[in-house]
């Protein structure tokens, strides 16, 4: 169980496709009956929540509970790393992986209002150090993207009304509109000072095991194993692109010989031409591009149903 203390609530009214105001307001009230003292932040700009949480971080706060989708909570993340403010979720985006990482109820026809069930199993968890990522300058949580999912993002972004307005299937469109038309790239890819030289379509680099809602790219992923989890999808345009989802949607990615599997501590990317980068879904820039892991350098509340194999044995 969390024991209650003070908290801030960080509200992202643009994530997802539905206004969760009437919701959240519901759910502040629960939490303040269970103890919780909260402050209420609404996002209006890009990167308000990073400010929020480092606020929250400097006035010493218990926890910080993100309302809203995976690029808010990368934004929060950002502001906590390093600290001991707790890191909650009230899932409200398009994309929720981190939210169904954790087993916690989405919006959908079967969870119309996702909040209420999110907060009460956010209360019955507890708190575990988690690793973080780091790509640049860039902390992520979940994972970055090299190549084509990060044209993807791109594509994506500017859109915003669209993506509110198709939810998920915005990024199956722009998914397939960009996939019909990318090449491979030649790229090096360096893992612990061990270069892997490939013509690449896609290039992950995961923290954690789920990727796009339902595919599991990095399932021997630990959240707090100290290691990245480097999956580099080799080949040359549409049809290899369609080969690798059918062979990632069946789970059988890693016995592929055109998929090369690493796991390490720091990875470096270039290629022979830019190449998108995106971070838990949100765009970053080109190739090149360092990233690490950062060990055990991020607080997050985990619901007590949460999944096992998230973390290391005997952890």
């Amino acid at each position: 169980m969390i024991e209650p203390g003070k908290g801030m609530v960080i509200y992202n009214p643009t994530a997802g496709a539905r206004d969760a105001r009437r919701e959240l307001q519901q759910v502040i009230a629960y939490l303040e009956e269970c103890g919780w003292e909260l402050a209420l932040r609404e996002t209006q700009n890009r990167g308000e929540a990073t400010v929020f949480a480092r606020k929250a971080v400097a006035d010493g706060l218990r926890a910080v509970f993100v309302v809203g989708g995976d690029g808010t909570i990368n934004e929060a993340v950002n502001g906590l790393v390093g600290s001991d403010v707790a890191l909650g979720l009230l899932p409200s985006g398009t994309g929720n992986v981190w939210a169904l990482e954790l087993g916690l109820p989405i919006p959908s026809p079967v969870h119309w209002h996702p909040l209420l069930g999110a907060a009460k199993a956010m209360l019955s968890g507890q708190v575990r150090r988690v690793d973080v990522g780091r790509a640049g300058e860039r902390y992520f949580l979940l994972w970055t993207g090299v190549g084509l999912d990060a044209a993807v993002a791109e594509q994506v972004e500017p859109r915003r009304e669209a993506k509110k307005r198709l939810g998920p299937l915005a990024y199956v469109i722009a998914a397939f509109l960009v996939a019909k038309d990318f090449a491979g790239t030649p790229v090096e890819v360096n893992v612990d000072g061990r270069t892997i030289s490939a013509r690449a379509l896609l290039i992950v680099v995961s923290n954690t095991q789920l990727y796009g809602r339902i595919l599991r790219i990095a399932a021997q992923a630990r959240l707090d194993d100290g290691l990245l989890d480097v999956c580099i999808f080799k080949g040359f345009g549409f049809p290899a692109t369609v080969r690798h989802a059918v062979r990632v949607l069946a789970g059988r990615h890693l016995h592929d010989p055109r998929v090369v599997y690493r796991q390490g501590r720091r990875v470096s990317i270039s290629s022979a031409r830019p190449l998108s980068v995106q971070v838990d879904g949100d765009p970053l820039g080109h190739t090149p591009i360092d990233l690490e892991i950062v060990p055990r350098a991020l607080n997050i509340i985990v619901p007590a149903h949460a999944p096992g194999d998230l973390f290391r044995m005997g952890t």
